[in-house]
């Protein structure tokens, strides 16, 4: 379990990256990206950091010189890894959480 926790926890800086690829993010977007999702952490916890990755994703593909509907998509893909990686790790609590209760009975 201690290696599944690790790998969750290195999917989370990954998935986000790899949705805005898949959409066509620009480095400038994987940029604004990681410093909305930093700054948002501060300013609207546990929120900010999905909400602050995708303002900044926005932001970065608008200053990149995009249009604002490829600035939209680039910044959808990162919501979209964003909610994937906090659904993958609530299974994995679930599932913790089963065999931690199966331990005590």
């Amino acid at each position: 379990m201690g290696v599944v926790t690790v790998l969750l926890m290195l999917l989370e800086y990954v998935a986000p990256a790899l949705g805005a690829k898949r959409y066509g993010a620009s480095k400038r977007g994987l940029w604004g990206s990681a410093i909305g999702m930093i700054i948002g952490i501060f300013f609207i916890p546990p929120w900010g950091m999905i909400v602050g990755a995708f303002i900044g994703a926005l932001a970065g593909e608008l200053a990149a010189g995009k249009s604002s509907r490829n600035a939209l998509r680039a910044g959808w893909g990162i919501l979209i890894g964003n909610v994937m990686v906090v659904g993958l790790k609530l299974a994995f609590t679930a599932v913790v959480l089963f065999y931690y209760i199966k331990g005590i009975f």
